[in-house]
């Protein structure tokens, strides 16, 4: 599925009703995305058919995924950076074309001081160089990029959602 095909409006993000018992599960495939439905229906008491219908929905829904996660630096991807852009005019737009470019793996538009913020991979610096010169700060409507390098990844998770209150 494409990112724009799991784009949503703000309407269609609203309350999806999850109980306990989805975000039991959502948060068990979080630390295991392979368990089976046997594992899973023991630990929430359900039988195996129900979390089958649940995990199926929740996918179907678009509330979760089951990817694989690499290391980047496991997969020839030694340099990371964070790109703080400016931009002049339609922000959507600009983002769209940040979007279709391959190094870039997280985006998001905020608010502060920058109007997006783009998450890259790529091989080495030359790499980057290139990214950043022939590629981002050549999309129409960017004003200006401040690119933050990575030196150490501290902490990476993906278990929010999963919080019961």
């Amino acid at each position: 599925m494409t990112g724009a095909a799991r784009q949503r409006t703000d309407d269609q993000r609203g309350s999806r009703g999850l109980d306990g018992t989805d975000r039991t599960l959502i948060s068990l495939l979080q630390r295991d995305g392979r368990a089976s439905f046997t594992t899973l229906s023991r630990a929430v008491g359900l039988s195996e058919g129900a979390v089958r219908q649940r995990v199926q929905r929740l996918l179907r829904d678009g509330t979760m995924q089951i990817v694989a996660v690499t290391d980047p630096l496991d997969v020839d991807l030694a340099r990371q950076a964070m790109i703080g852009i400016k931009v002049s005019g339609d922000v959507h737009a600009v983002a769209e074309r940040l979007g279709e470019l391959p190094e870039v793996c997280y985006l998001v538009l905020c608010a502060g001081r920058f109007d997006l913020l783009a998450e890259v991979t790529c091989k080495d610096d030359a790499q980057l160089l290139r990214v950043l010169n022939d590629s981002v700060r050549g999309i129409e409507g960017i004003t200006s990029a401040e690119t933050f390098m990575y030196l150490k990844l501290a902490k990476q998770t993906y278990a929010w959602g999963t919080l019961t209150e």
